[in-house]
């Protein structure tokens, strides 16, 4: 297999209720999933190929739970990429050179049946420690804003941090609501609005989450 590795950061917005059963392994709120995730690689390698400074996103639809099956997705990469660097994240975000189940990009590529034409576009990621304010955007494909969850009796914002020692996706996650729209993409996402969203940086390698020693 090919050695790789990305650090970065990630904003993910999905359509169940802040909190995400998934994350709980439980159902979907609604019994279906999908989903928009925008990432940015701060030091990253694909063997010889850097992936240092790109970002990329990923917009998911299954008609149940992840685990059953039968989903869509559609890749976006930066068009700053080089074709050697879109050939490596292609390869990373459909669980190429990765051990079984080891990343989510394993995990949701095994569980969609339908792989979309990967996109080139200008994407984009920022996000405001203090404020809790986010934005992921793949320019003109799909879009994704989070903001922290309002308390149900204050208003005021309501501080959330997941922890998964054992989760294929991050080891902690700040969590926050989110709306996502997708008008450029072939999949199109409607019920993502004030729902589940998090922030969380990426530490992946082909064996899955690295984490802290």
């Amino acid at each position: 297999m090919t050695d790789w590795a990305i650090h970065g950061f990630e904003i993910a917005n999905c359509n169940c209720v802040p909190g995400c059963p998934c994350q709980f392994s439980q159902l979907p709120n609604d019994g279906t999933c999908e989903a928009m995730l925008t990432f940015r690689i701060d030091k990253g390698h694909y063997g010889d190929t850097k992936l240092d400074g790109l970002h990329a996103a990923a917009i998911y639809k299954w008609p149940g739970p992840i685990h059953e099956g039968n989903g869509e997705m559609q890749i976006i990469i930066d068009e700053s990429a080089t074709a050697e660097q879109k050939s490596a994240l292609e390869a990373i975000m459909t669980g190429q050179d990765t051990d079984e189940f080891a990343t989510m990009f394993f995990v949701f590529n095994a569980m969609c049946t339908t792989r979309h034409e990967t996109l080139s576009a200008p994407v984009s990621l920022s996000f405001d420690a203090e404020t809790g304010i986010g934005h992921g955007k793949a320019d003109g494909i799909g879009e994704t804003k989070v903001e922290p969850i309002a308390h149900i009796v204050s208003g005021a914002p309501h501080s959330v941090q997941i922890k998964l020692p054992n989760g294929f996706e991050y080891s902690e996650a700040s969590v926050c609501q989110g709306t996502t729209r997708t008008p450029g993409s072939a999949i199109s996402l409607e019920k993502n609005s004030g729902t589940h969203a998090h922030v969380a940086e990426l530490h992946l390698t082909g064996k899955g989450v690295e984490r802290a020693a």
